[in-house]
Order: structure tokens, then sequence, then C-alpha cells
């Protein structure tokens, strides 16, 4: 995930210059590409602006953040169990290193979608991927 900071300021600055939303938009997308922050983050941080809150920290959140769904555990999971499928979750725990309850939850999840229905699936997204790949990333309805 993006560190979003520095666009955060751009925000800001973009605000204090009397630029509009849109026109901040435009301008991130010019300068960070694929990597700008989107629309709707855009016009959240000119709300806060517009209501005197001029700070661009994250507002502090409750709870722990998730530390054990990262792509390189779920990546590593996935591995132990593609090796073999009727490993128990001592064992998944054992070799990747997460606690119980991750790997639990990790392996409820990759078996409770059958063979077919993620078949089914990935040739849907495949479809859409292609489909957006077409249309040049422009928005598009439908499939």
């Amino acid at each position: 995930m993006a560190d979003f900071h520095e666009q955060r300021a751009a925000v800001k600055f973009c605000f204090l210059l009397g630029k509009n939303g849109t026109e901040t938009l435009e301008m991130l997308k010019t300068a960070y590409k694929d990597d700008a922050m989107g629309k709707t983050k855009v016009f959240e941080w000119f709300s806060r602006f517009k209501n005197c809150e001029m700070s661009i920290d994250d507002k502090p959140r409750s709870g722990r953040p998730s530390t054990a769904r990262t792509h390189e555990n779920v990546e590593k999971i996935r591995q132990i169990i593609k090796e073999d499928e009727r490993r128990t979750i001592e064992e998944i725990v054992e070799l990747s290193g997460v606690t119980w309850s991750t790997a639990a939850r990790f392996t409820e999840a990759l078996s409770s979608i059958s063979k077919d229905e993620f078949r089914q699936c990935f040739e849907k997204w495949n479809k859409r991927l292609d489909k957006c790949i077409s249309v040049s990333g422009e928005y598009f309805e439908g499939d």
C-alpha cells in the first residue's frame, strides 16, 4: 500500500492555493500517475480542510493493525497447502510462522471455495481484466 502522506501535503497546498478537488485530482494524476490518490480520498481531504482540520496525519484508530494478513504470509501459506493439501493447521503454523488462528482463517477461506467455483471466478476476473485493458483503464459498466 502506498504512503499517501506526501500527496496529502500536496492536496493541502492546492486547497490553500484555492484549487478545487477536481483540479487537485488531475494534478496528482499528472504527478503520481498510477500511484495517485483516488478521487474519493482527495475529496475527503478537501472536506477536512474546509472544516478547518488542517492536519495531514491520519486520525487515530482503535485496535492493533493486522500484521498477519500480508501478501508474503498469504503466498507462504498458499504454497505450503499447494505442496500438500492434507497438512494440519499445526504443520502450517510451524512451517509459516503465523499464529494458529491466522493459519486457521487462511485455510478455512482457501478450502471453502471449490476448485470449480474458483475456476469460474478466475475466468470472470480474467475477462474483466481483458476488458479493462481494452478500454485503456477508462470507466465502463457491466461485463
